[in-house]
């Protein structure tokens, strides 16, 4: 099948490895130096490890892809070398992946490369996210329950309802037309599911005087669509700015891929800005692209 899957570029990728460490799905590896796709297995592609990458070393692509296909997964880490070979063997263990583990040893065999050793302890890393404490998780940060409360509580003054800063209707991204009118001049925020439940002013600091569109990065499907359309925007919807808000949890970070993608594939060029949300809803980053 055809999906969208991570590529890394090995000339310019300098080994920095925090790519890896954003990839919770455990599908990246820093392997000789350089961070290796060593699971498509585990590659969701939604694209959380661009946003790490000092250096631009990660895109996303569309080609040919075999989810869960181990025997054409393995038949490609073996022109990697043996280093990669044992990385993803460990990976398919630690994950209990053992029907996956006997054929990618058949596959070796079959080759007459040699089994490497493999089966250790298994190491399981729960996240921590800004300091939350949450309970045993071993998937994406995103899923992971918790609990917390305010570090701090504010006065509330009583001034009545606040009024909502929304400007247009529909605000899904799926759902709003590039042609649209209200878009023409605007200043268009681009904002994940969560950050207006995260943010208790977002109407008020960061909608304000702004057109708005929502999409989940994790769970919406058609992000190639969400690329065309934001581009579509961008050249033929007059757009302005660009702001991306999203939340902390590393797959947010695709809709940061999107935007870019979306950016590189438009014949105009509008600035683009990131601002990234904690859990708690506090702005942990505000900066120009």
């Amino acid at each position: 099948m055809k999906r969208t899957i991570i590529k890394i570029d090995e000339e310019l990728c300098n080994g920095c490895g925090v790519c890896v460490k954003g990839c919770h799905e455990g599908a990246l590896q820093l392997i000789n130096g350089k961070a290796m796709l060593v699971s498509e297995l585990y590659c969701d592609g939604l694209g959380a490890c661009l946003g790490d990458c000092p250096v631009g070393a990660i895109t996303l692509e569309e080609r040919e892809s075999e989810p869960y296909d181990e025997t054409a997964v393995m038949t490609r880490l073996m022109k990697k070398g043996d280093s990669v070979i044992l990385a993803h063997l460990k990976h398919l263990f630690e994950h209990d992946q053992h029907d996956f583990l006997a054929e990618a040893e058949s596959v070796l065999k079959a080759n007459n490369v040699s089994v490497p050793l493999y089966k250790q302890s298994k190491k399981k890393v729960v996240p921590n996210i800004t300091g939350l404490v949450g309970h045993q998780h071993s998937g994406c940060p995103g899923s992971r329950e918790m609990s917390f409360t305010p570090s701090s509580v504010q006065p509330v003054v009583a001034t009545g309802s606040q009024p909502s800063e929304l400007q247009q209707w529909p605000v899904q991204l799926h759902l709003v037309s590039p042609g649209a009118t209200f878009l023409k001049g605007a200043d268009l925020l681009v904002a994940a599911d969560c950050c207006a439940f995260s943010v208790g002013d977002f109407h008020q600091t960061y909608l304000k005087g702004k057109r708005l569109v929502i999409a989940c990065p994790k769970l919406d499907h058609g992000k190639d669509v969400y690329i065309n359309k934001l581009a579509d925007m961008i050249d033929h919807g007059g757009i302005n700015t660009l702001t991306v808000m999203i939340m902390e949890v590393p797959c947010c970070g695709g809709l940061l891929s999107i935007c870019q993608e979306a950016r590189k594939l438009a014949s105009r060029n509008v600035p683009l800005k990131l601002i990234r949300i904690s859990l708690k809803g506090e702005k942990l980053e505000d900066r120009w692209v």
